[in-house]
């Protein structure tokens, strides 16, 4: 694989963070453009160059020399979504459409976006395949959909060349660079919380669930193996194609099965609180990762939760609560 020279939008996130810290090692040049609105200014890997701005300048920073670009820049906290939607179309939608007119005026011609598994909402059955119905159940999910519709007109009208990669639930940490939320709301990293005296317990949400322990199951994917396939994606775009992969284990596990699990980690006791079910939460939500196994090439190496939950542990511990 030769190297790219890849602007990475938002790569002072969690995820974008990880994917350019993966992308140098690979020897691609990297350029992060994040506005420091949610990510960090000491997650940006060493040998990548920095600008600070918003997605929607990237026209500023696009020229010719440029032969990627990996799109991690959105807002993503599905509450905040519901309660402010126009900031989520504005920034999301409206910062991707940006994008890609800059795409457009400079020749750029790869992009690697960052989707998610809220496009499918609440599924049908189980594991979820690409093919599955797309629902969202709130406004991060459908601007997420959205911008998948948008890449696929481009790449129908333009040649674009774009791999969307439907992320389930990310988790772990890889080195330096792990999740540093405020406020968050992944399960890990709250179970971890709880482990270190941050908070008194974990509120379970509903356990009735017609899962072996009465409590949801999710898919968890580590954060390194979802990097690796962004440098597939990477190498695997088409021309005029717009191929989507969902990303996830194949296999989930109960909420209560984290909670144990950082038990057994950490060695200490992680009190809970049974609350009511949250309204949309569905039972099981277990990706199908064939398509990416068979067109990316591309398998986690990383699946076992106590692994999982070791690296973002070992993170959690070094780096303290998120100011």
């Amino acid at each position: 694989m030769n190297g790219k020279n890849c602007l990475v939008t938002g790569g002072a996130g969690y995820v974008g963070s990880v994917v350019a810290a993966h992308l140098l090692a690979a020897g691609h040049t990297v350029t992060v453009l994040d506005d420091l609105s949610t990510g960090h200014r000491d997650a940006v890997p060493d040998g990548a160059r920095f600008v600070q701005g918003r997605v929607q300048d990237a026209a500023h920073h696009l020229d010719g020399s440029y032969d990627a670009v990996l799109h991690f820049a959105a807002f993503s906290q599905v509450g905040e979504s519901v309660t402010r939607p126009e900031a989520y179309w504005s920034n999301n939608v409206g910062g991707t459409l940006d994008l890609l007119a800059a795409m457009r005026d400079a020749d750029v011609r790869t992009l690697v976006f960052s989707s998610t598994a809220a496009t499918y909402g609440e599924p049908a059955t189980v594991p979820i395949r690409e093919d599955a119905p797309t629902a969202p159940t709130n406004p991060y999910g459908a601007t997420k959909l959205a911008v998948d519709h948008m890449i696929a007109g481009e790449c129908a009208a333009h040649g674009l060349a774009a791999v969307s990669l439907r992320y389930f639930n990310v988790a772990g940490a890889h080195g330096r660079y792990g999740e540093r939320h405020a406020p968050e709301s992944h399960l890990i990293p709250l179970v971890l919380q709880v482990a270190l005296g941050e908070r008194e317990t974990i509120s379970v949400y509903g356990d009735d669930y017609p899962t072996p322990d009465g409590t949801c199951v999710r898919d968890y994917l580590h954060v390194a193996d979802l990097a690796e396939a962004h440098l597939l994606a990477l190498d695997a775009a088409r021309p005029g194609e717009h191929l989507v992969c969902n990303l996830g284990n194949g296999s989930g596990f109960s909420v209560r099965e984290v909670i144990e699990t950082v038990r057994k980690v950490t060695g200490h006791p992680v009190p809970e609180a049974v609350a009511p079910r949250r309204a949309g939460d569905p039972a099981v939500l277990v990706a199908s990762a064939e398509r990416a196994r068979e067109r990316l090439g591309w398998r986690p190496r990383r699946t076992s939760l106590a692994s999982i939950v070791e690296d973002a542990w070992g993170f959690a511990r070094r780096n303290g609560p998120v100011r």
